[in-house]
């Protein structure tokens, strides 16, 4: 059978099911070209299904284990579950293990393991990540994912897909996570059983780790994945890690087709844009940064997989030289991964940051999954660079988190409250 008018998402779905192509509604199974956890979500989850079953995985060199929720062990409960992960990867012999070097989501990436076309199941709801390299990725709760490394397979309903495109140049001080959290305001977060598509001028000339950022909070918008075209930028990045795309052109024929069938259309003008702050307690509960008010804070934190890449380290650190956070607040910096933190201090970002007054914590989820240091307490206010700020995330329960990007962070971190980053952006520029 030939089937013609097929988005990219239905492309890489009727890869993993070996159909010439599916549409929306129908059930299907699929094969998982690659399929990965965390120390939380994994190894501890598994074992007693994989034991109970007597299989072992259905693919060790297609597993990859990343342990990135409970570093550095801040107690015995949680080195437990480090030498659990430990063990696991070990009985199991699982093909990649990263251990201590960063939140999963970024780390496979730089390690080339995030391929176009692929279907990618993760223990984790920001799985939509890997979404920014063309992939189908979506995460899937720790007795899904068990069948997955069982057996390699699993079964799903093909999501309709809503294409979001986005033309024309940011103003100085916009960026991807401000795209996000202005698409949380406007297309609301109540969006099961469909598929984001990210497209446009705009979309194209963004670098990677930029793209990273929408798939990854499709999440937020409650899409089963986010994804964007592969391009000479995603081959690019690939071929830079040692992994480089060994068919470009079959990758490029991923791209959803002109007579595809897309649910919606919107169209947004990223000139018009501007810096955007979540208000507690919800991803949608969007503002412009220059109308919030007068909102001081205690604690201005940068990290997580979608907010302390390099990028978002240079951005605050753009905004941050020759400053100093203002008295009584906390900066607090987890980068992404130990690469980011190397490249950091290679360049300066990280001298630039520390000058400043933050405080580097490791590299892992941290705070934004309510573990380890830079956690809240009640009546606290932080502004943070993080993808969710719902009640008691970060903290305690009457603690209030807003989210920002990078440069809003590290503007309110200047200022010890929220503002617009633009000014202070602009007398950097205009002093350079």
């Amino acid at each position: 059978m030939s089937v013609t008018g097929m988005t990219l998402v239905e492309k890489v779905i009727a890869r993993a099911a070996g159909r010439a192509g599916v549409t929306p509604g129908e059930i299907v199974t699929a094969e998982v070209d690659f399929a990965f956890a965390h120390d939380s979500s994994g190894p501890r989850r598994w074992r007693p299904y994989l034991e109970e079953l007597g299989v072992g995985l259905w693919a060790p060199s297609k597993v990859a284990i990343v342990s990135d929720h409970y570093v550095p062990a801040v107690d015995a409960e949680s080195a437990e579950i480090l030498k659990q992960t430990r063990a696991f990867v070990r009985d199991y012999s699982v093909g990649a293990f990263f251990d201590m070097v960063g939140i999963c989501h970024l780390v496979l990436p730089e390690h080339g393991l995030i391929r176009p076309g692929h279907f990618i199941a993760g223990g984790d709801s920001h799985t939509p990540m890997a979404g920014a390299f063309g992939a189908y990725a979506a995460g899937y709760g720790a007795t899904d994912m068990a069948a997955i490394a069982a057996t390699g397979e699993t079964w799903l309903a093909v999501p309709e897909t809503v294409r979001v495109e986005w033309s024309g140049a940011f103003q100085p001080g916009v960026t991807a996570k401000d795209v996000m959290l202005f698409l949380c305001r406007e297309l609301g977060l109540d969006n099961a059983f469909q598929a984001i598509e990210y497209a446009g001028p705009t979309v194209e000339a963004m670098a990677m780790p930029e793209r990273m950022v929408l798939a990854n909070m499709a999440a937020e918008l409650g899409f089963e994945t986010g994804i964007v075209a592969p391009d000479a930028v995603t081959f690019a990045y690939l071929a830079e890690r040692g992994r480089p795309v060994e068919d470009e052109a079959a990758a490029r024929a991923l791209a959803s087709d002109p007579d595809c069938s897309y649910r919606a259309v919107h169209r947004f003008d990223a000139a018009k844009l501007a810096p955007q702050i979540a208000q507690p307690h919800t991803p949608d509960n969007v503002i412009g940064a220059d109308a919030i008010g007068e909102v001081a804070i205690d604690q201005a934190y940068i990290g997580a997989c979608v907010g302390a890449k390099i990028e978002d380290l240079r951005m605050a650190a753009e905004v941050l030289a020759g400053r100093r956070i203002a008295p009584g607040v906390r900066l607090l910096i987890a980068p992404a991964s130990a690469k980011t933190t190397e490249l950091a201090a290679r360049e300066g970002v990280l001298a630039t940051l520390m000058a400043a007054g933050a405080v580097l914590l490791p590299s892992g989820c941290g705070a934004c999954a309510g573990m380890g240091a830079g956690l809240l307490a009640a009546g606290e206010t932080c502004i943070s660079s993080t993808n969710r700020n719902f009640k008691g995330r970060m903290g305690h329960n009457e603690a209030r988190v807003y989210l920002g990007s990078p440069y809003s962070v590290a503007a309110a971190a200047v200022a010890g409250r929220i503002v617009d980053p633009r000014p202070m952006l602009a007398e950097q520029r205009a002093a350079a």
